[in-house]
């Protein structure tokens, strides 16, 4: 058995009904539409494996093929201490792959951001988010080459919006993991095949400039992200994935340079020079749990900068030598109840903390404001695996802004809503 089923024109019947007797304001009006459009979504079923991911796993059996895929988000948001909505089309991905053969294949992303490329603040960014040449070496191992995404966290190398909670990307990793995070580089990704479920990644890439380290978006500023990056410098990463029954272990690491000057510049600013000199080393671990509609996952990350005393003496900046974050996530998919349906409404919760300053040098100034936590709770509907609509709620508090840091940031943060606010957000996500 399916669905209980609903008939359509009578809901729609019922509905207009409903709003010419009464008289609604415009937003019980629009309540009533959205109520009308997911309750007669219901009836929408599919299954969707996107063409990048049957792709990469090698389920496309002619050679010489070119494929087509992508994925976008559009959100509305409300700020409730502020009184101010927006709405926008948060990105939209479009992948090109092709298959030469059975042992290469090529990968590419093209992403553009907030609609539009325009200059200033609110500008958007056209960008590539992965371009590499995939070489099959044998069954259980292949090598990735050029442009692309470390193994490390959960959403940055898992990222579509049709596989996560929530409008936003969890704020642990946007901030303390900057995911989408990529670089230029070569990785080997294998499996072993005498321990089923135990999977490996190992990747040299170039290194992060600290140059462009800020205090207020942790080493997210750093990414180099193949475009003109300084490979005076390089980084290693790796992982270890294992799944066992319904859990899903990861643990990964990341140590790399982030001067990237040449000698003479080095020594003028009293910095290191070399492959990996002021090094940054960050370790992150997490779990994963799904069975019978309810889902579970957890991730904590430390990021270590042991070098951001020199570096706050040379650039003038308060970079932290010591970052942190953590959160869990619980769901639950209540059509579980009903077997024979593809669809998916979830509900959901997750609690995180981070904090950006949570170990400071001698020489730099502490800023609570840096030290968050986010309640987030809602709500998200599939009709089929590839489209979801999503309705969360976000509570953020804060620490309290050091006003001395104004030089860092001139942009006022003294309004109390930066303590404590709320955000509604509705969303719109797909996948192909």
């Amino acid at each position: 058995m399916g669905l209980p089923t609903f008939d359509i024109l009578a809901l729609l019947f019922i509905v207009i009904f409903l709003i010419k007797k009464y008289h609604f304001s415009m937003q019980q009006k629009f309540l009533f539409c959205l109520v009308f459009f997911f309750l007669s979504s219901l009836f929408l079923k599919a299954q969707v494996l996107t063409k990048e991911d049957s792709l990469n796993a090698g389920l496309i059996a002619k050679d010489a093929t070119t494929v087509l895929s992508g994925y976008g988000e559009i959100k509305y948001m409300y700020n409730v201490h502020a009184e101010q909505g927006t709405i926008n089309i948060t990105r939209n991905i479009l992948f090109l792959g092709h298959k030469f053969n059975n042992t290469f294949s090529l990968f590419s992303e093209t992403e553009l951001e907030n609609a539009k490329v325009a200059g200033g603040q609110f500008g958007g960014e056209l960008s590539l988010e992965q371009l590499f040449i995939k070489s099959n070496l044998t069954r259980d191992m292949y090598l990735v080459t050029g442009l692309f995404i470390p193994r490390i966290g959960i959403i940055n190398e898992n990222h579509l919006p049709t596989t996560f909670y929530g409008n936003d990307r969890p704020f642990v990793e946007q901030l303390v993991i900057p995911t989408t995070w990529r670089e230029l580089g070569v990785g080997l990704f294998g499996q072993m095949s005498n321990v089923p479920g135990l999977n490996y990644y190992i990747g040299l890439t170039n290194g992060l400039k600290a140059s462009n380290f800020n205090y207020s978006t942790g080493i997210k500023d750093g990414r180099q992200e193949g475009s003109i990056a300084n490979a005076n410098n390089l980084a290693l990463s790796a992982a270890v994935l294992y799944y066992i029954k319904n859990f899903r272990f990861q643990a990964s690491g990341y140590y790399g340079g982030t001067s990237g000057l040449r000698k003479k510049t080095a020594d003028s600013l009293g910095l290191e020079s070399g492959l990996f000199a002021l090094p940054l080393a960050l370790v992150e671990a997490n779990v994963q749990y799904q069975n019978n509609g309810i889902s579970f996952k957890a991730l904590a990350c430390i990021v270590q900068y042991s070098k951001a005393q020199q570096l706050n003496q040379a650039y003038g900046k308060n970079t932290s030598s010591q970052l942190f974050g953590a959160y869990a996530e619980i769901a639950y998919n209540v059509l579980q109840l009903y077997p024979a349906t593809s669809q998916a409404l979830s509900l959901f919760v997750r609690y995180e903390q981070l904090n950006l300053q949570n170990q400071l040098p001698n020489n730099a100034l502490k800023d609570d404001l840096y030290k968050q936590q986010y309640f987030v709770a809602g709500i998200s509907y599939q009709p089929i695996k590839a489209i979801v609509f999503k309705l969360d709620y976000v509570l953020r508090n804060t620490g309290n802004y050091n006003p001395a840091l104004h030089i860092f940031n001139p942009y006022e943060y003294n309004d109390p809503v930066f303590v404590n606010n709320h955000f509604v957000n509705l969303g719109l996500a797909y996948s192909f």
